[in-house]
């Protein structure tokens, strides 16, 4: 590895993998020894994902990315370079990195906090109603008597 790495390529997808066969080509490694590689380094990659990875031309998701690039044997300012290149495809190219995204106002965030319910109250709440509902069919709120005695199909029949 007397020669640099290769530098990642941030136009798309496809090029972007492209470039990761080439660093693989660069790092000399099998599939094998990048999955222990990784593994050394703290990361967990597969090497039938590493190979299915590089077998396509999606964009892989940045965890494989960080862990393919510390595999290979990249520094940690080349690594850094890969997973912005990646971002910036995966966030539409260049455009992404001129647009600002505004900060919420304090108001905005106070009134986004109280429309946010968590799931279980929504479960307790379809619970809760469900057994109202029921109960009151049970019970026979929605029914009207009158037609219940006239009925001849009825479970309750008049007392005589």
């Amino acid at each position: 590895m007397t020669t640099a790495p290769p530098t990642p390529a941030d136009s798309d997808a496809a090029a972007f993998v492209a470039a990761l066969r080439r660093l693989k080509a660069w790092s000399g490694f099998s599939y094998r020894q990048l999955e222990r590689r990784a593994t050394q380094a703290g990361h967990t990659l597969p090497y039938s994902t590493a190979a299915t990875m590089l077998g396509r031309d999606r964009l892989p998701r940045a965890e494989l990315v960080a862990a393919f690039v510390a595999a290979c044997g990249v520094g940690a300012d080349e690594a850094e370079a890969w997973l912005d290149a990646r971002m910036m495809i995966a966030c539409g190219g260049r455009a992404a990195e001129t647009t600002t995204v505004p900060t919420p106002t304090p108001a905005l965030r106070k009134r986004n906090r109280m429309f946010r319910r968590p799931r279980w109250a929504l479960a307790v709440a379809v619970a809760l109603t469900a057994a109202l509902l029921g109960g009151a069919s049970a019970g026979g709120a929605f029914t009207d008597d009158v037609e219940v005695n006239d009925t001849a199909t009825s479970l309750h029949q008049p007392r005589s």
